[in-house]
């Protein structure tokens, strides 16, 4: 068998015997209330705050696109009403999942099922890196380029540059704000007691996630 499958078989046996030992606990539930109640404050700030710099982008460069003294500013105010109307859109579509993780983890909760927020966590840690992955800046990267190459080629290639640049650093702040408390959690150690038939082993464990693999780790 690859070692990478003995690891991560290994890792397995290692979680699933450390979370049993420790089911239950009011710590368990306090660390999970943090995560879910926290990410779902900090992704309604989040969801409400870009969208509301959007809609006022969006809002501005209408005005501009028509009342604006300079012919290069009404240009760029109409490339600028299609970018925020995009990124608008994208606001509106792609809600973070965390509102809905925390009406699930609720339910679970009630019903006592540690195993089931344990996974729901995973999941939303997931959701969490791939928010912040390469796939979630390619749109950002199209949508600039395009815009830069359209003023570029209306003779001003410095603007473009510059256009092409502030929108790249914008879309990284937005990427860079959302929550992350399920990431910053899970890949926290966590005490535990692992036993295997009369032997009692004290340690720590953590679930380590990203973009490629999801696996478990333990010391003692």
């Amino acid at each position: 068998m690859p070692m990478f499958r003995v690891w991560a078989a290994s890792a397995l046996v290692l979680f699933t015997l450390s979370t049993q030992a420790q089911a239950q606990s009011s710590t368990d539930w306090t660390m999970y209330d943090d995560v879910f109640e926290n990410g779902a404050h900090h992704a309604a700030w989040w969801d409400a705050g870009w969208t509301g710099i959007y809609a006022t982008s969006l809002a501005f460069d209408a005005y501009q696109s028509s009342e604006a003294s300079s012919r290069n500013d009404r240009f760029d105010a109409r490339v600028g009403v299609v970018k925020s109307a995009l990124a608008l859109g994208g606001m509106l579509t792609d809600r973070q999942p965390h509102q809905a993780a925390l009406i699930e983890y609720e339910r679970l909760k009630a019903r006592g099922e540690l195993s089931g927020v344990q996974a729901l966590g995973l999941q939303l840690a997931q959701a969490e890196r791939e928010r912040r992955g390469f796939e979630a800046r390619l749109s950002s990267l199209l949508v600039n380029s395009v815009a830069g190459a359209v003023i570029a080629a209306d003779g001003r290639e410095r603007d473009g540059a510059v256009n092409f640049a502030t929108g790249m650093l914008i879309n990284e702040l937005q990427i860079w704000t959302q929550p992350n408390q399920a990431s910053s959690a899970i890949n926290r150690f966590q005490p535990a007691r692992l036993s295997v038939g009369p032997v009692t082993l004290d340690g720590e464990y953590a679930l380590l996630i990203s973009p490629q693999q999801i696996g478990a780790t333990w010391r003692y």
